[in-house]
């Protein structure tokens, strides 16, 4: 027994440890933010295997599939997420969108694909910034030798590129002659008849079901996309039930991580010479993170407004700009 005891004395050591380093491991991974319970990688692995967007919902929202954890009205049940494209010409911005109370949705990501070539597209997907504390970009990535011929160089030494997304059955789907653009039918109460939402896993065991879905998909700092970021900026939809139940902990993520975030809006109100009427509003988001090696500064700014001419006609408008502004140290 006195034997028995000394060896399960440093046994239970090492399993303390252990479960210890775990916890630990899982503390570093999670950030407290709904977005843990969402694999952007894993979002773009089922977009690549799908058919078509409304294939791609499909897949979004099987269990098996381990990207979807996300209970953002805590009711105890996985959110549905639809998607919806947004198409202008050669740029498709689809959105994929929690269904969080009647008449309330929220973004969680949106896929941007532009065609740069007769047989050529990119696509990013970007984690909305109420969800994700921030615009986290993924894009997919392959590796090349990086040996140019010219000299030495390192024995690993690779290149990573952008991938050409056009041979995605998918994309080849949108950009097809007669495309329909996809709108999910779905709303609060009313969902597809094979769908059954689960409950929600615990981060310790959705996590590590999702980490195979980065091997070939990274999270990077480069916005390429931006004709389709311009198609999905007007039509971001944001939920006030998520914005409640959040907002501590993203405004925690962001003064840790040193990003901040201010918003204002201002309103505008004028009768010109000719008697005609303006009144519109102007809202301003800056966004500002400061890191070891650099500051990064980004500015939208959107006009939205009308006028009332004297003759009774109404003309209304929008319009959105994006600056970004980066300080090397």
């Amino acid at each position: 027994m006195k034997h028995l005891l000394k060896f399960s004395a440093p046994l239970t050591l090492l399993l303390t440890l252990a479960v210890a380093n775990l916890q630990a491991q899982e503390m570093a991974d999670s950030t407290g933010l709904p977005g843990d319970h969402f694999s952007l990688q894993g979002a773009l692995e089922l977009f690549k295997k799908a058919q078509s967007p409304e294939d791609f919902e499909s897949l979004l929202n099987q269990e098996e599939n381990h990207v979807n954890n996300l209970d953002l009205n805590g009711d105890g049940d996985i959110d549905y997420v639809r998607v919806i494209d947004n198409q202008d010409e050669d740029a498709h911005a689809i959105v994929l969108q929690a269904i969080v109370a009647k008449d309330e949705f929220q973004d969680i990501a949106v896929i941007e694909i532009e065609k740069d070539g007769d047989e050529s597209a990119i696509l990013q997907i970007i984690g909305d910034e109420d969800i994700y504390g921030e615009n986290v970009i993924v894009e997919p990535f392959e590796e090349e030798d990086g040996d140019d011929g010219k000299g030495p160089r390192m024995a690993e030494e690779t290149v990573r590129i952008v991938v050409n997304v056009w041979g995605w059955p998918s994309v080849r789907f949108v950009y097809a002659p007669g495309y329909r653009v996809w709108v999910s039918p779905w709303y609060w109460g009313y969902y597809p008849r094979v769908w059954r939402p689960w409950r929600p896993h615990p981060f310790r065991v959705f996590w590590p079901r999702t980490t195979r879905y980065h091997v070939r998909y990274h999270v990077v700092g480069v916005h390429r996309v931006t004709h389709a970021h311009r198609v999905y900026t007007p039509v971001r939809r944001t939920s006030v039930t998520v914005t409640r139940t959040h907002s501590a902990s993203v405004t925690k993520y962001r003064a840790d991580r040193g990003v901040t975030v201010n918003k204002t809006t201002t309103g505008v109100k004028y009768t010109g010479a000719r008697g005609n009427t303006a009144s519109g509003k102007r809202s301003k988001t800056t966004v500002e993170y400061h890191g070891k090696n650099r500051d990064v500064k980004a500015t939208r700014t959107t006009k939205q407004g009308k006028v009332q001419k004297n003759n009774g006609g109404t003309v209304k408008g929008k319009k959105t700009t994006t600056r970004v502004k980066t300080k090397r140290h």
